[in-house]
């Protein structure tokens, strides 16, 4: 028999509760730094040793912390879900956790790419420099979807999300575009999930009001009782 699908949009939130930390927690900052200056191509161009130091700093942050419960309970959805994470995190929390199928919608921490060849990739866990060059030589770059850059992965998300039975967003604000207008792609019988200490809800939701489930509280509490729940049901969510 084939499995229901589960599409799960994760945000800051779920990330932050293993100590990884986000500029939108404090007046715009990203660890003390105008996220124009080290989030977006302009940045880059101006300043690209604040920018490699910003994320070799973020990188060795992110090999000191480890995923949390939130991030282990999803795994467990794959016992009896095709169960597809779309992230806005650029940590590899939810790999380390152990889930199979992951989307990520702004990049990935633990990569690089070529300047020159942007499909050219590395996997990088150490500290990248401005001599660091791909195998046809051009220089590298944090491997991070800037602001003002295309998102490569949104059609991905909005296939997976076009086929879901259930759907379930995890520790973020839905305000911030494209991602957060990813459950207008939501078939209109699937359920949502929505666990946040504070949810906001966009124009999106509201139109999807009627199938909407808000759980207000932190992901490691919460993820819990959603999983359990699903694992346990029956009948259709």
């Amino acid at each position: 028999m084939k499995k229901r699908k589960i599409c799960v949009l994760t945000g800051a939130g779920i990330s932050a509760e293993s100590g990884i930390k986000t500029f939108r927690d404090a007046d715009g900052l990203w660890e003390g730094h105008d996220v124009m200056e080290v989030a977006t191509p302009e940045g880059w161009h101006k300043n690209r040793d604040l920018v490699l130091k910003f994320y070799n700093d973020r990188r060795r942050q992110l090999l000191r912390v480890s995923p949390n419960d939130a991030h282990k309970d999803l795994v467990r959805l794959e016992q009896k879900y095709e169960t597809v994470i779309i992230t806005q995190n650029v940590d590899d929390l939810h790999e380390r956790a152990g889930s199979s199928n992951i989307i990520h919608l702004h990049g990935e921490l633990m990569k690089v790419r070529s300047e020159q060849y942007p499909q050219v990739i590395y996997h990088w866990t150490g500290d990248l420099s401005p001599e660091d060059r791909c195998d046809q030589g051009s220089s590298l770059r944090p491997h991070i979807v800037w602001f003002g850059e295309d998102v490569p992965m949104l059609g991905a998300a909005v296939s997976a999300i076009q086929t879901a039975d259930i759907v379930m967003i995890i520790g973020t604000s839905m305000q911030v575009y494209p991602a957060a207008g990813l459950t207008a792609y939501a078939p209109p019988s699937a359920s949502i999930y929505y666990i946040d200490p504070k949810p906001q809800i966009n124009h999106e939701l509201h139109q999807q009001s009627d199938r909407l489930h808000i759980i207000s509280g932190t992901a490691v509490k919460n993820v819990k009782v959603v999983v359990e729940r699903l694992l346990t049901s029956s009948s259709t969510e």
